[in-house]
């Protein structure tokens, strides 16, 4: 089994409704993204998959949230925690490049969204 990972982030803005705590105003994360993609079969090439194709894609859903009040996004139904943020950046991936849905196959693996350099949500496809 091989496994990538690549990485991008951005910053936003949010607050979390429901939860009692400092987290329930508004504030901003610095949130940097891995992606990662696994797979039994090199192409003919030797990879698992174009870094190019899955760092620019990942780039691009980052580029979506950059700057941005997530609560103003539907999809979060007003709480965008780190949780949902790796969720919806999931399939936006695969939205994008379809042929990663193939569990048997080379595959999105996981997302990883971290907050803070301590703080990290994973979600996990498989």
């Amino acid at each position: 089994m091989y496994e990538i990972r690549v990485e991008a982030d951005f910053a936003a803005a949010h607050f979390l409704r429901d939860y009692h705590g400092k987290c329930e105003n508004l504030h901003g994360h610095n949130y940097k993204v891995y992606a990662h993609v696994r797979g039994s079969n090199l192409d003919e090439g030797g990879m698992l998959l174009d870094f190019t194709q899955i760092k620019k894609t990942l780039r691009n859903v980052c580029e979506l949230l950059d700057h941005k009040n997530l609560n103003d996004f539907d999809y979060f139904d007003q709480n965008p925690s780190a949780e949902r943020i790796a969720t919806f950046i999931a399939g936006k991936i695969l939205e994008s490049i379809p042929e990663l849905k193939d569990k048997n196959g080379t595959h999105l693996h996981a997302i990883d969204v971290f907050e803070t350099d301590t703080s990290r949500a994973r979600y996990i496809l498989d």
